[in-house]
């Protein structure tokens, strides 16, 4: 499966806003921190915003920041935010085409192939879900929680 890009920067954007949760930051500033282009950047915030994994807020204090505590929030939600929630395998049942078609009594049940991806996809998205952004934050070192901070408050040049 392959994520679209913007899944990285959503996936970072939540992690550093998790280092300053008493902060709104900017998507201007996010952008700069990451030197991420910002018009594309606040695209892939508001469907954070969407979600309920961010708030945002206007006004010369306004930003964005989480919208619930880091320790309620997975990599499955922020990937989810940006890359929707669909299977990516689809099965057309070529098993039931061609020269060697299968009869139809034979293809009752989802093909092997076919069960074998979603139980895949399923231990993908569980992998995604056991993962809390609170965890990742509490597993960055001092210096580099300093840096994101020194980066994104509003004290930051």
């Amino acid at each position: 499966m392959k994520l679209p890009e913007s899944a990285e920067w959503a996936l970072h954007s939540v992690t550093a806003l998790a280092q300053v949760p008493s902060e709104a930051v900017s998507a201007r500033r996010l952008a700069e921190h990451f030197g991420l282009p910002a018009p594309y950047l606040s695209k892939q915030l508001a469907l954070l915003v969407r979600a309920g994994v961010l708030s945002a807020s206007t006004g010369p204090r306004g930003g964005f920041r989480l919208a619930r505590s880091a320790s309620s929030l997975t990599l499955l939600d922020v990937v989810e935010a940006i890359g929707g929630s669909a299977d990516p395998y689809t099965c057309h049942e070529i098993r039931q085409q061609g020269r060697g078609a299968a009869p139809p009594e034979e293809c009752i049940e989802p093909c092997l192939l076919a069960q074998k991806m979603r139980e895949a996809y399923l231990a993908w998205r569980e992998s995604l879900r056991a993962v809390v952004i609170s965890e990742l934050v509490g597993s960055l070192s001092d210096e580099v929680v300093a840096r994101t901070r020194a980066s994104l408050t509003r004290t930051a040049g």
